[in-house]
C-alpha cells in the first residue's frame, strides 16, 4: 500500500472518529480519538477471537506494520509539532521561570529515570523476567519525560493559571529533548557492553550527552537566527510560511545527521522565531498567516498521532502476557513522577514561590504520549523488547485517558 493510501486512511479515520466524538462522546478531541480508536481495536481483537477465519485484525495489523511508528513520529511529525508548540509558547513567561523549567526538565527527568529503572528491575525479578538493570534503566529513560504533544493539547481544554501553565509547557518542551538524549545515552551504554554496558567509558558518555544536548541547542539558535534574518527583509506571507517549513525540516534533518538532539534544536529554533521573528520580522498580516498555518499543522498531526496510539494496540497485543507487570508499572511511574516534581520544587522553594496546588497538578498533569511508544519501538530486537513495549503502552494509555480526563477537576479542586 502506498504512503498516500496509508495517509488517506489515517486522515479519514481521524476525521470520522473526531466527528463521532464531537457529536456523541464530547471528550477532548485528542483523548476522544484515542478512546474510539482503542475501542475499535479491541472490538477487532474480540471479533477475531469469535471468527478467527476472517482474520480482519491480521489484515489491519499488516497495514499498521507498514507504518514505522518510530520513524513517522521521531523523524517526521515530532519536528513540526514541537516547533508549533514552541512558536506559540509565551517566551517571556518561559524566561521568567527558566530556573524552574531547567531544573525540572533535567534533574527531574534523571530522578524519574533512576526511580523507574530501579523499581522496575526489582519487579522484573518478581515476575521472573530476566531483564538486566541497564535495560530497566532504558525503560525508565523512555517513560520518564512528559510528552509535549500530550501536555500542550491538554491546555486547549483545561484552564490552568498562567504561571503554572508556563512551567508545565516549558518543562514538557525541554524534558522531551533531555529525555531523548538520556534515552540515547543509556541505550548506547546497554549496546556497547552487552547486558551490563561496561565497555563505554565516562568520557564517551559525557561527550555523547553534550554533543546531543549542547549541539542541539547551538544548532537551534543558529537556525533560528538564519530564519529570522531571512524573514526580516521581506513581507510575503506565503514565502515566510515556506521559510519556517524549511527551517524545521532542514534543522531537524541536520541535527539527526550530526547526531545532535533534533527535538532540542527545533524547540530552540521555534522559541527564537516565536519571540524575535513574530515581533520584529513579520507584519500583522504575515504573523496571522504564519501562526494560523502552524496551528492547523499542529491540529492535524495531533489528530493522526493520537489515532495511531489507539490503533497500535493491535500491534502490541502479542505482548499481553506482560499485563501484570504493565499494570504495576503505572503506580511506579506516578511515584517516580511525584519524586521528580517534589524534589526539585523543595530545592527551588528556597528562592521561589509556587502556585497553590502546583505539586499535585504538575504530578498528575505530566502526561506520557506517543514519544514514549516511539522510543520503545525503536529498540533493537532484544528479548526484553516485548515486555518494555507492553509496559510503555499501558502507562501511556493510562496517562492519556485516565489522567487526561481527570486533570481538569483536579485543577479546579487544587488551584481555585
Amino acid at each position: 500500500m502506498s504512503i498516500f493510501s496509508i495517509s488517506a486512511i489515517l486522515v479519514g479515520l481521524s476525521a470520522f472518529f473526531g466527528y463521532i466524538n464531537y457529536r456523541y462522546l464530547h471528550l477532548p478531541h485528542t483523548i476522544g480519538l484515542v478512546v474510539i480508536a482503542l475501542a475499535a481495536s479491541l472490538s477487532i481483537i474480540g471479533f477475531d477471537l469469535i471468527e478467527p477465519s476472517v482474520q480482519i485484525g491480521q489484515r489491519i495489523t499488516d497495514i499498521l506494520r507498514q507504518i514505522d511508528f518510530n520513524k513517522t513520529l521521531m523523524h517526521g511529525m515530532l519536528s513540526f509539532m514541537l516547533f508549533a508548540g514552541a512558536l506559540h509558547a509565551d517566551f517571556s513567561a518561559l524566561k521568567t521561570h527558566r530556573l524552574t523549567i531547567g531544573v525540572m526538565a533535567s534533574l527531574g527527568t534523571l530522578i524519574s529515570t533512576f526511580v523507574v529503572g530501579v523499581v522496575m528491575w526489582f519487579l522484573f525479578g518478581l515476575f521472573e523476567l530476566e531483564v538486566p538493570f541497564i535495560w530497566a534503566l532504558v525503560l525508565g529513560a523512555l517513560i520518564s519525560p512528559t510528552d509535549p504533544v500530550a501536555v500542550l493539547s491538554l491546555f486547549k481544554t483545561v484552564e490552568v493559571p498562567d504561571t503554572l501553565q508556563a512551567k508545565m509547557a516549558g518543562e514538557s518542551l525541554f524534558n522531551d529533548g533531555v529525555g531523548v538524549v538520556v534515552f540515547t545515552v543509556v541505550v548506547a551504554i546497554a549496546l556497547s557492553g552487552g547486558e551490563d554496558g561496561s565497555d563505554m567509558g565516562a568520557a564517551e558518555i559525557i561527550e555523547l550527552f553534550f554533543t546531543e544536548a549542547v549541539g542541539g541547542t547551538v544548532l537551534g539558535l543558529a537556525a533560528g537566527y538564519i530564519g529570522y534574518r531571512a524573514m526580516f527583509g521581506i513581507d510575503e506571507p506565503s514565502l515566510e510560511v515556506l521559510i519556517t517549513l524549511a527551517l524545521v525540516m532542514v534543522t531537524y534533518s541536520l541535527a539527526l545527521s550530526l547526531h545532535m538532539s533534533g527535538p532540542i534544536a527545533v524547540v530552540v529554533a521555534g522559541l527564537f522565531i516565536g519571540n524575535r521573528g513574530v515581533k520584529y520580522a513579520m507584519s500583522e498580516q504575515t504573523r496571522d498567516y504564519v501562526l494560523t498555518f502552524w496551528t492547523l499543522i499542529d491540529e492535524i498531526l495531533n489528530s493522526v498521532l493520537f489515532l495511531l496510539i489507539g490503533l497500535e494496540v493491535l500491534v502490541v497485543a502479542e505482548s499481553i502476557g506482560h499485563l501484570g507487570v504493565a499494570l504495576l508499572a503505572i503506580p511506579v511511574t506516578l511515584v517516580a513522577r511525584a519524586l521528580s516534581v517534589t524534589i526539585p520544587i523543595a530545592i527551588l522553594s528556597h528562592w521561589q514561590t509556587f502556585t497553590k496546588g502546583a505539586v499535585p497538578v504538575l504530578i498528575w498533569g505530566g502526561l506520557r504520549g506517543g514519544i514514549a511508544v516511539a522510543l520503545a519501538l525503536s529498540l533493537p530486537d532484544i528479548k526484553y523488547k516485548a515486555a518494555i513495549l507492553s509496559i510503555t503502552y499501558g502507562v501511556v494509555l493510562f496517562s492519556i485517558i485516565v489522567q487526561g480526563l481527570t486533570v481538569k477537576p483536579l485543577v479546579k479542586l487544587m488551584v481555585r
